[in-house]
């Protein structure tokens, strides 16, 4: 999965936030609270969204109402996923990555890896 641009990712972290579907006008109202941008602008990047597959839609009226595919948490890891396995030393790489840990992501990274031995029954 590649990493979203800028205002992607600004729409999505009002999705996320919100926990509900919402159209465009939606989120640019929201947005314009920082910067000025034009609707057809975020109404674009919004359809951008949909056809990568990390929204999805549904007419209600004449407008679109969209709503995230994946969770926040579901997208980092697919981003984690990708530059793992674009790495000839996966190994190197995560412990490059645990060694910048700080010790409260340490510790939720122990509690996961413990929870996911459990799921796996082992």
């Amino acid at each position: 999965m590649r990493r979203l641009g800028e205002l992607e990712a600004e729409i999505m972290e009002r999705l996320w936030a919100w926990g509900r579907p919402a159209t465009a006008r939606d989120v640019l109202v929201d947005l314009n609270r920082k910067r000025p941008l034009a609707y057809s602008t975020v109404k674009t990047v919004a359809d951008i969204l949909f056809r990568k597959g990390v929204l999805r839609r549904e007419k209600d009226g004449r407008a679109w109402v969209y709503e995230p595919t994946l969770t926040r948490q579901e997208y980092t890891a697919a981003l984690m996923r990708d530059a793992l396995g674009d790495n000839p030393d996966p190994a190197g790489a995560l412990m490059s990555f645990v060694e910048r840990m700080s010790a409260e992501e340490m510790d939720a990274l122990r509690s996961a890896l413990r929870l996911a031995k459990r799921r796996a029954g082992t």
